[in-house]
């Protein structure tokens, strides 16, 4: 009988600001997390993730690697982000070099069951439950579909 490879969730090679706030279960490593942050239960946040001062993760979120996320964003409940587009017509199966990029700014809010594609947000964006943003967002507002569209300015 062979013997299962057996990985330990938990909190590990983490640089914490001051005053944050973590609900366990969670499974953080080689991150970033900025000052007074919340990070809710059941939330992966992988390495090389930076997240900004004041900025809320929720539960069950996950934060792939190459996501970097700014200062006072709320991230809601189950939001996905994704580094892997497929490029290739299936998943990159370890190539890192086909992974790409998701950059959030500042006083973002992102509604719960959100997907995030590898794209970048601009400041003070809001994005609807539900939605998939699958482009840039260079323009302040709210947004909201699949795929994300503006639905009002800011």
């Amino acid at each position: 009988m062979n013997e299962p490879e057996i990985r330990q969730v938990g909190v590990r090679d983490v640089v914490f600001g001051a005053r944050v706030t973590i609900v366990e279960p969670c499974n953080l490593y080689g991150c970033e997390i900025g000052d007074d942050c919340f990070i809710g239960p059941f939330t992966e946040i992988q390495k090389s993730v930076r997240i900004g001062s004041r900025t809320r993760v929720q539960s069950h979120a996950f934060v792939c690697e190459l996501v970097t996320i700014g200062e006072d964003c709320f991230i809601g409940h189950g939001v996905m982000f994704i580094n892997d587009t497929f490029s290739t017509g299936g998943p990159a199966r370890g190539r890192k070099e086909l992974w790409r990029h998701t950059k959030i700014g500042n006083r973002v809010s992102i509604g719960s069951g959100s997907s995030i594609l590898p794209v970048e947000i601009c400041d003070n964006v809001v994005i609807g439950a539900g939605a998939v943003v699958t482009k840039d967002i260079t323009l302040p507002g709210s947004y909201a579909g699949n795929p994300a569209r503006l639905i009002r300015r800011h």
